[in-house]
């Protein structure tokens, strides 16, 4: 009964833990798709605008240079720990992940960004 944990660990990790994630994270947008009320569209200033995209250009920028860092770093540990333990390639993984997701952080943040500038 040892071994037999590991499939349903992975099943978590790899399928419902992001999908209680996704849900959890736009639950609030569909939210407020629901319980928009109609109004006449603001001008943002041009000076606001061009400041907006280039605010989420550089964040995006950023992000995704620090999260090829993060995996560079992260993932050459992790295949030199694998290498000498195969048994932790799981573990190896989940790091290299979460280095990723600083990549998708910025993302986010550049969405929200232009969000704003509609």
């Amino acid at each position: 009964m040892s071994g037999n944990w590991r499939p349903r660990v992975l099943f978590v990790a790899l399928v419902a833990a992001p999908l209680v994630v996704a849900v959890a994270m736009l639950a609030p947008a569909f939210a407020q798709v629901g319980g928009q009320v109609a109004r006449a569209p603001t001008a943002v200033p041009p000076e606001v605008m061009k400041w907006g995209f280039m605010a989420a250009a550089i964040v995006t920028g950023l992000s995704a240079i620090g999260a090829a860092y993060a995996v560079a770093v992260v993932g050459g540990a992790a295949m030199g720990a694998v290498a000498e333990k195969p048994e932790t390639a799981g573990r190896a993984l989940v790091f290299v992940g979460l280095a990723e997701g600083i990549a998708i952080y910025g993302l986010i943040i550049a969405i929200m960004i232009l969000g704003f500038l509609r």
